[in-house]
């Protein structure tokens, strides 16, 4: 079991709260990713989920039992760290096997423990070598393998993945999702990356000067983002935010204006933001060139051909960036107008406080091919 429930967590130093009072339930077996930008919390909120920080209020539980008081060793937790802290006069063999070295079990218990884990993680041909022989990625491989033979209830990661190169990257997510389904056991991944985030979680949490912004599965944050920070964090490019104003509401949806053109977008929207300046957001994947319900004329300063894509990075008359993503061959230039459209059905809409309106969309319907849909 590796059920984990965060009850209220206050981390503070002095008057300043690192951590504002956040509760998380994490089922037992799911792969939980913390996202977030750089001092946002995640890896504070880690350590003391580990024990290596005292929390200042609140509870953390494993399993029905409160653990705040419990050192690292007894909480049935094993984390994974950035570097990978390996032992460089040890043999492959024997960095695996240290912790249970110190447990002092029987050797041919580690030997069995060890063997069992190197040959899940693709390491049993290289167990005499020295991590220096290793590349990054088998080195991280590793580290994840000391912690998987003391099987624990819960693994931690703290950005193990940082200081490998793009494509390493790339393999090593596969590898650890993989790895996750063969082993069945509660992971928690801290990252500031959203693309490992989307690629790798059950669910997310994005958290935001010290609390959750939202959590949800990859897929629904993308498309049903609860705030201006969550839509603007999840995805890449990140989404286009668009000044409109309110001009009216109705059982359609809210009409707003961009310039001279109106538009009734599928939101469910409040009498009182008639009149109001809000924001509309569109991902630069869902724009076309031409026209569409909304038509918005730009310049392109910089231009990006991807092959597959080409992404166009404009500068709106009001002055916030606004990025197209469009097919390879799609025949814009900088700083050469062209005109992209915004269908209403794929827009967000947020009122003047940051909160999203509730989309009338169904994204799963819509998103999901109907073999899919019959298949489930």
């Amino acid at each position: 079991m590796g059920q984990l429930y965060l009850n209220k967590i206050v981390k503070s130093y002095g008057h300043f709260d690192v951590i504002k009072g956040v509760s998380l339930d994490i089922k037992d077996g799911e792969f939980m990713v913390f996202v977030g930008p750089s001092g946002c919390g995640k890896s504070t909120l880690l350590r003391m989920i580990a024990g290596l920080d005292d929390t200042t209020d609140g509870d953390i539980v494993i399993d029905g039992k409160r653990v705040n008081a419990l050192p690292p060793v007894e909480r049935g937790i094993a984390m994974v760290f950035q570097s990978y802290a390996l032992y460089p006069h040890m043999s492959v063999f024997e960095n695996i096997a240290f912790p249970l070295r110190v447990e002092k079990m029987p050797e041919a218990q580690i030997r069995e423990k060890v063997d069992a884990v190197a040959k899940v993680l693709q390491l049993d041909q290289r167990l005499q070598q020295r991590p220096g022989q290793l590349s990054g990625g088998q080195r991280q491989r590793v580290a994840i393998g000391r912690a998987i033979v003391r099987e624990p209830k819960i693994f931690l990661f703290d950005e193990p993945l940082s200081n490998l190169d793009a494509a390493l990257r790339a393999d090593m997510r596969i590898e650890l999702t993989r790895l996750h389904r063969q082993l069945k056991t509660t992971m928690i991944y801290v990252t500031h990356d959203q693309i490992e985030a989307m690629t790798m979680a059950d669910r997310i949490v994005v958290l935001h000067g010290g609390d959750i912004a939202q959590v949800g599965a990859p897929l629904e944050l993308y498309h049903k983002p609860q705030n201006l920070f969550v839509a603007g964090f999840i995805g890449n490019p990140t989404m286009n935010f668009v000044p409109v104003v309110c001009k009216g509401i109705s059982a359609e949806g809210v009409t707003v204006a961009y310039q001279d053109q109106t538009a009734t977008l599928p939101v469910t929207g409040r009498s009182e933001l008639v009149g109001q300046s809000l924001t509309l957001g569109i991902r630069p994947e869902h724009l076309s060139l031409g026209k569409g319900d909304l038509t918005v004329t730009v310049a392109p300063n910089a231009i990006e051909r991807l092959g597959i894509s080409t992404i166009a990075y404009c500068t709106l008359p009001s002055g916030e960036a606004y990025c197209a993503v469009l097919p390879g061959s799609a025949p814009v230039h900088v700083e050469q107008a062209v005109a992209t459209g915004i269908r209403a059905a794929d827009c967000h809409l947020f009122d003047g406080n940051g909160n999203a309106l509730e989309r009338h969309i169904d994204w799963q319907a819509e998103t999901m091919p109907e073999a899919l849909k019959a298949a489930v």
